[in-house]
């Protein structure tokens, strides 16, 4: 199972050699991401609440071409547009709060590590300059959050989380997308468990709220 891996990098980096090149985001020919699409990556640091007692700070709404990029860097293998994703999210760290907390990640799954052979948010932390931590492991992997709504999704991950070993001091923990919230949440909530006495929540992206009662995030003068 260990060969699967870097088998599947391979195969990933061959494709990507050989298959015509377009843009991640318009799918403009022969780039890997046009000038235009990438003015749609520059930051917009916001602040919003998600769950109760949860603020996520994100750079970026996962909607056109900063969705379309995001997803291809995560399921299509193209690892080089973390380059591309990067100064958004480093743009978000700034704005999150104390530049000398430890840096964790919302962890993969073992699935979708061997079926990527990467995991996306480690790779996006590390171009940003920041050294992530693995203080979270899943205990068991959670059901597909798409199509749950917000009682589901909390259910769904409730205590799905673990902490290696006991955290001390100011901890952010980086995501890539959050939606209602709920596994940021968890997240937290196992981290504060554990001893981390203030915890943080970035986000690469979000995704827009609908209806009457969303509120628009606050965007972060910087």
């Amino acid at each position: 199972m260990a060969l699967l891996v870097p088998i599947a990098s391979a195969l990933r980096d061959a494709l990507t050699f050989w298959l015509p090149l377009a843009c991640a985001g318009c799918d403009d020919p022969d780039v890997s991401l046009c000038d235009g699409c990438r003015g749609h990556l520059a930051p917009r640091p916001s602040r919003s609440s998600r769950e109760p007692d949860l603020t996520v700070v994100s750079a970026l709404p996962f909607e056109g071409v900063p969705a379309r990029v995001i997803r291809a860097f995560k399921e299509e293998g193209r690892t080089a547009l973390a380059r591309d994703l990067a100064p958004a999210l480093a743009a978000a760290l700034a704005a999150s709060g104390p530049s000398g907390a430890t840096v964790t990640t919302v962890p993969s799954s073992r699935a979708a590590f061997r079926r990527r052979g990467y995991r996306p948010v480690e790779v996006l932390v590390r171009r940003t300059g920041r050294r992530p931590e693995r203080l979270l492991r899943l205990r068991r992997a959670p059901a597909d959050q798409r199509g749950l709504d917000g009682r589901a999704r909390r259910e769904n991950v409730r205590d799905v989380f673990a902490v290696r070993g006991l955290v001390s001091g100011p901890v952010v923990v980086v995501d890539d997308v959050v939606t209602t919230g709920a596994t940021l949440a968890e997240a937290v909530r196992a981290l504060r468990a554990a001893g981390a006495t203030d915890v943080r929540v970035v986000a690469l992206a979000h995704t827009p709220r609908r209806g009457r009662s969303a509120g628009e995030p606050e965007v972060i003068r910087t």
